[in-house]
C-alpha cells in the first residue's frame, strides 16, 4: 500500500525555519536518546492495491464465521442493512461519534439526531428520547440510576428475562453506586413477580424504587407489562422497560404500558454485528424525569432570524457540575450509530418496520413448529408466545450443536451456558442452560434456509 505522507517536504521545512531548526533531529532533540527508536519500524516495503487486497481476502476466506447463515442473536442480530443506509450514514459530513457543541456549524448533524430521538421516543411510546447511548447495557444502568434518583429509594427489582450481559454490567455499576439488585426469577419463560406484600424469594417487602422487565425478554417471550405496572403503583416504584426495537413494529409500546423509562439496544437499525460493536443505547422517559435525562437531548428552536434551527437542550451540563450528586456521568453519545438508526428508520417507514418485525415473528413461529417436530427437541419455555427468538432445549449439550452446526454451515444460536454461567441463573437452572440453545430468527432468513437449519439440527441432536 502506498506510504501515507501527511506532510509535504516543502512543509517540513516551512516548520522548521520558523522554529529556527535545521532539521528534525533537532526538533526532537528533548527526547532522551534511551527513549528514541533505533534502526527504524523494520516494516515491509509498501505493495501495490490490487495485490495487498487479493492478500487481505485470502486471509478472510480463512475465516469460515463469514460463510455461516446466522441463526444467532441473544443481542445482536443479522438484520437486513439496506445499501442506502450504508450510502447516506456513510458520508463524511456524519463520520462522528459526538453531538456537536457549536450549532452554527453542525446544523445537518444536528437536525439528524433531532429526527432520530423523534422516532425512538415514538417506537417507545414516550415524549422525550436522548441523543442515544454507548449501547444497551449502558443505557439500563443510566436508567436504574434515573429511577433511584427519582424515587429516593436504591433497592431494584430486576427480571431475570432481562440480558443476562445486562445484568451483570448493571450489578458492576451498583457495587460503586450502592444500589441494592434484587432478581426475580422467571417461570415457564416468564417473571414470577411476587405479590406487593411479599419479596422475591419470600418475606416482608422491602419497597423497591425501581422495578426493571424485558419486553420481549431475551428468551423471546412476552411480558405482561400491565402486572408490572400494577406492582410498580403499589411499591411506588418507576418502571424501566428493556425493549427490543424491532419487536416494537408489532407490539404496544412499553410507554402506552405505562414504562416511567424505557432503554433498548438500537444495532438492529441498520449497524452490522461488527464483532461486537459499536452498538447504539436507546434511551426515553417522561417529561417528569427530563431534568435527569442522562446524556445529550437535541431541541428544535429557531434563530435570530426566525428560521427553524437546532441546538443542544436541557442539556446536563448540570449533572457535571454536580459532582458526587449527578446522576449520570455520561458527556457524550453515538452520533454515527444514531444517524445510521434514523436513516433505516426513515427508510423503512411504520408499515416497513411492522413488515420486518412480522416477518421475524412468523419466521421464528415457522422454525419452532419444525423444530419442535425432530426428535427429542422441545420448547424450553413451553407455549409461551415469542417474538423473534426463541429458546429449544436439545438432547445433546447445546455447544455440542453448536459446533456440530457450523460443520452444516449455520451459526446455530447461542447455548445458554455461555450467557448465563455453568451454574445457570434466575432465568434457567443449570441442566437447563447445558441444554439451552438461543435461536433467532430475523427478516433475512428464508424458508429455505430455515428448512435447512431444521434438517442440519436433526442431525446435531443425535447421541
Amino acid at each position: 500500500m502506498a506510504d501515507y505522507l501527511p506532510h509535504t517536504d516543502e512543509e517540513i521545512a516551512a516548520m522548521l525555519a520558523f522554529l529556527g531548526l535545521g532539521d528534525l533531529s533537532e526538533l526532537f532533540a528533548a527526547v532522551p536518546p534511551a527513549l528514541r527508536l533505533a534502526g527504524g519500524l523494520g516494516m515491509a516495503t509498501g505493495e501495490p492495491e490490487p495485490d495487498m487486497l487479493a492478500h487481505m481476502e485470502a486471509l478472510a476466506e480463512r475465516n469460515s464465521a463469514h460463510r455461516l447463515v446466522c441463526f444467532a442473536g441473544a443481542g445482536a442480530y443479522d438484520h437486513e442493512v439496506p445499501p442506502v443506509v450504508r450510502a447516506l450514514a456513510g458520508r463524511a459530513e456524519f463520520v462522528t461519534a459526538y453531538t456537536p457543541y457549536q450549532p452554527e456549524v453542525a446544523q445537518g448533524v444536528l437536525q439528524a439526531v433531532f429526527e432520530f430521538q423523534t422516532m425512538i421516543a415514538r417506537l417507545a411510546g414516550l415524549p422525550v428520547a436522548n441523543a442515544s447511548l454507548y449501547d444497551g447495557a449502558s443505557a439500563l444502568v443510566e436508567g436504574v440510576n434515573l429511577g433511584a434518583a427519582a424515587s429516593g429509594r436504591r433497592t431494584v427489582w430486576v427480571s431475570s428475562g432481562v440480558h443476562p450481559h445486562w445484568r451483570a454490567a448493571l450489578a458492576t455499576f451498583s457495587r460503586a453506586s450502592g444500589h441494592r439488585v434484587v432478581d426475580v426469577p422467571l417461570a415457564g419463560g416468564l417473571t414470577a413477580w411476587p405479590d406487593p406484600e411479599r419479596a422475591p424469594g419470600g418475606g416482608p417487602a422491602e419497597p423497591p424504587g425501581v422495578i426493571v422487565v424485558a419486553y420481549p425478554n431475551y428468551l423471546g417471550c412476552v411480558e405482561d407489562l400491565g402486572a408490572v405496572r400494577r406492582l410498580a403503583d403499589a411499591h411506588g416504584a418507576l418502571m424501566v422497560v428493556a425493549a427490543d426495537p424491532v419487536a416494537a413494529g408489532i407490539l404496544r409500546a412499553a410507554g402506552d404500558w405505562g414504562a416511567d423509562v424505557v432503554v433498548g439496544e438500537g444495532q438492529p437499525f441498520g449497524t452490522a454485528l461488527s464483532f461486537g460493536g459499536p452498538y447504539l443505547g436507546l434511551f426515553c422517559c417522561t417529561l417528569e424525569q427530563v431534568r435527569r435525562l442522562p446524556g445529550r437531548l437535541v431541541g428544535e428552536t429557531v434563530d435570530v432570524e426566525g428560521r427553524r434551527a437546532y441546538v443542544t437542550t436541557l442539556r446536563a451540563r448540570e449533572q457535571d457540575i454536580r459532582r458526587e450528586k449527578a446522576t449520570s456521568n455520561v458527556c457524550t453519545n453515538q452520533t454515527l450509530m444514531a444517524v445510521t438508526a434514523a436513516v433505516q428508520l426513515g427508510w423503512l417507514g411504520t408499515s416497513g418496520l411492522a413488515e420486518v418485525a412480522l416477518r421475524c415473528a412468523r419466521g421464528t413461529r415457522y422454525l419452532r413448529e419444525a423444530a419442535l417436530a425432530v426428535d427429542g427437541v422441545g420448547a424450553l419455555t413451553g407455549d409461551t408466545a415469542v417474538v423473534r427468538e426463541l429458546a429449544l432445549r436439545t438432547p445433546v449439550p447445546a455447544r455440542v450443536v453448536v459446533e456440530r452446526m457450523a460443520d452444516e454451515g449455520f451459526l446455530a444460536g447461542v447455548a445458554l451456558e455461555d450467557l448465563v454461567g455453568d451454574g445457570g441463573d434466575g432465568s434457567v437452572d443449570p441442566d437447563e442452560a447445558a441444554h439451552g440453545l438461543l435461536v433467532a430468527v430475523t427478516e433475512r432468513r428464508t424458508r429455505r434456509e430455515i428448512d435447512a437449519y431444521v434438517a442440519a439440527l436433526d442431525k446435531a441432536v443425535r447421541p
